[in-house]
């Protein structure tokens, strides 16, 4: 199996760098034609035929972020700013060029993934913390809290299969901000809910922007850009058209539309 040219590297130093990317590309391979067992296939090759279209979805990608920054990320769908995101995170590995992670990564990207459907909310509370690196009385001492924050009343001993979306996603949001880590990545959080839990979510950003977290957010919402960010990226056909004041880059997006 062919080795990823680029790298991806988790390192711990003591500088103000927390996020260093360098000519970063990534390309997926996309099926254009379906070869019916190995004759057909060995005749596509012999033909010339691949079978497949090459995707470039980021262009040689250039950026760092300080320790303490609260950054936005913003694009149109399909720009590449969520595979960029699943890059940082470690779950797609670069093609070319180099990403180096200097402290420890906390990725709300696909919220609840470690959720058990016929297991309770209560049960799936602990779950999660255990799976975040919680003891069993550290998870005793913060799940009133937790419940409290995903406002799920009395479901909490029914199981989760009987939740709705939304409210899963609530619990889980409820449960990944007690992470520990040095960076959080996320993506298009605040959508969660209604409006009294989004405006949780905001007291909670309000909070992290204060005490001075590195924070990286993904998101279509120019008010949070303005509101939380000190910076922001604008990404469109997987290249980097604009980094710079918050303001300057929400009008920027906001003008792709028009």
């Amino acid at each position: 199996m062919k080795r990823p040219i680029g790298t991806r590297t988790e390192i711990n130093l003591d500088n103000d760098i927390a996020i260093s990317v360098k000519n970063l590309h990534k390309s997926f391979k996309l099926p254009t034609e379906q070869a019916f067992g190995l004759k057909q296939a060995f005749f596509n090759r012999l033909r010339g035929i691949k079978g497949y279209k090459e995707q470039k979805v980021l262009k040689n990608l250039n950026f760092e972020i300080k320790k303490g920054e609260f950054i936005g990320i913003v694009g149109r769908n399909g720009s590449g700013k969520s595979t960029l995101l699943k890059i940082l995170a470690g779950i797609y590995y670069p093609e070319k060029g180099e990403v180096t992670i200097n402290g420890n990564l906390v990725p709300f990207i696909e919220l609840g993934v470690g959720f058990n459907p016929e297991l309770t909310g209560r049960e799936n509370v602990y779950l999660n913390g255990a799976l975040l690196g919680f003891s069993n009385e550290e998870m005793n001492s913060m799940y009133d809290d937790i419940w409290d924050f995903a406002e799920l009343g009395d479901f909490q001993d029914q199981k989760l299969k009987n939740y709705s979306s939304g409210m899963q996603v609530r619990l889980a949001f409820s449960i990944a901000i007690r992470a520990r880590g040095d960076i959080l990545l996320l993506d298009e959080v605040l959508a969660v809910g209604d409006a009294a839990f989004q405006q949780k979510c905001n007291n909670y950003f309000a909070r992290l922007k204060d005490k001075k977290q590195t924070v990286i957010l993904v998101t279509h919402a120019m008010e949070n850009v303005r509101k939380f960010c000190d910076r922001a990226i604008l990404i469109e056909n997987g290249k980097i058209t604009l980094d710079g004041a918050p303001e300057e880059v929400a009008t920027a997006y906001l003008k792709l539309w028009q």
